[in-house]
């Protein structure tokens, strides 16, 4: 049996090789898992819309998220251990890249002890990087994690949006945006620095390429303005002057938020949005983040007579933030009422208060919404939730 340092050398040995730089995936994980001591693996990812577990080799079948063991390691990412049906044992270990939950992995051995669930978990992690650095231009990755063709404007703001889910120990923010293949002018964006953490919600006019080109102009020029240094109302006048050049016929809505991770101090602008909701201590503070809101952004902002104005409030260790889109407030439920705002927070805080991960929370509520539907939304639905949690004083 070989030896923790041995292990190591042949781990090391294996990532120094310039040769092995260029491997498939599939050829990465078994001579990994054979430089880590472990018999056999297999990567599982979730597909798009989060509700089965695809193996990237075709010597496995796929598992569904809500009804399998692997599953349950996806949805809690949480180590479970089961005998295997080809003998020994298999250990699921989530697949996390930072926060984003990206599948579990699968690894049988004859037997699993503290020593080879160490290499199990190194192993993990190891792959959760080499997924996250080769999926942006493996089209192998993609065309896994899709269940039916998508639609062009859906296409082009996918390549857009940022991971589901990003944090670090002081704040996460996490999201969901359906329909997945047909989406037309919804979207989400949200960054960290060392000292803030930016989230963005945008609703375009419309349901078409035009709306995706609107959305995905508004996106850029956040981006632009955020990273070379502007202030959120600089930001915000970024985009208004973007779309009006560009795109002089459109405009979106949209909340533009900044939360200083020091001090919870929470900035934001209401671009002909619905305002935001603020969830503390299991339940919705009633107006809290209810401000009267500026002109959509675009050509109204620059003929309004008013400027945009800035929000601030400071927020509690342990707040949350909840951000949507009229498509999920608006969306009909099984009887044909709307699924409305208050059934929407009351949702959110129920999962809360069982101690439900966040992104977990989202996934299996855009899900609750789809299936009353028949997955076919009225309008694109979008959700983004972030949390404060700095570290106690």
């Amino acid at each position: 049996m070989a030896t923790a340092e041995t292990e190591e050398g042949l781990l090391a040995e294996f990532l120094a090789d310039p040769h092995n730089a260029a491997l498939d995936l599939t050829t990465a994980v078994a001579r990994c898992s054979k430089a880590l001591g472990l018999q056999h693996s297999v990567v599982y990812l979730a597909d798009l819309q989060q509700r089965r577990l695809t193996p990237l080799t075709d010597m496995a079948w796929a598992l569904d998220i809500d009804d399998s063991l692997a599953g349950w390691t996806y949805r809690t990412q949480s180590l479970r251990v089961e005998e295997s049906e080809l003998g020994g044992m298999t250990a699921w270990l989530p697949l996390v890249d930072g926060a984003e939950r990206l599948g579990v992995l699968a690894v049988r051995s004859p037997a699993l002890d503290p020593a080879s669930l160490r290499r199990a978990r190194t192993l993990a992690a190891l792959l959760a990087m080499m997924i996250t650095s080769k999926r942006a231009y493996k089209d192998s990755f993609v065309r896994r994690m899709r269940t039916e063709p998508m639609q062009l404007p859906a296409e082009m703001l996918r390549a857009f949006l940022p991971p589901r889910t990003i944090g670090t120990t002081h704040a996460l923010s996490t999201a969901v945006l359906e329909p997945a293949y047909e989406v037309g002018g919804d979207a989400f964006d949200h960054s960290l620095t060392e000292t803030t953490l930016h989230a963005t919600i945008l609703d375009a006019m419309g349901h078409n390429l035009a709306s995706g080109l609107t959305t995905a102009l508004a996106l850029a020029a956040c981006r632009n303005a955020r990273r070379t240094g502007s202030d959120l109302p600089e930001l915000v006048k970024s985009v208004d002057s973007a779309l009006s050049q560009w795109l002089p016929d459109q405009f979106c809505t949209a909340v533009v938020t900044q939360l200083d991770l020091a001090t919870g101090v929470l900035r934001w602008s209401n671009c002909g949005h619905p305002p935001p909701l603020l969830i503390r201590d299991e339940r919705v503070i009633d107006g809290a983040l209810d401000r009267e809101a500026d002109p959509p952004m675009g050509l109204p902002s620059l003929l309004a007579s008013k400027p945009r104005r800035v929000h601030e409030i400071t927020l509690e260790p342990g707040d949350r933030v909840l951000m949507y889109t009229d498509g999920v407030t608006e969306a009909r439920t099984r009887d044909g009422s709307e699924f409305g705002l208050e059934r929407f927070t009351d949702s959110i805080i129920r999962a809360t208060a069982g101690g439900e991960l966040a992104p977990e929370t989202l996934r299996r509520l855009i899900h609750s919404i789809l299936d009353a539907q028949s997955d076919r939304l009225r309008d694109d639905a979008t959700i983004l939730l972030f949390e404060w949690r700095p570290p106690p004083r």
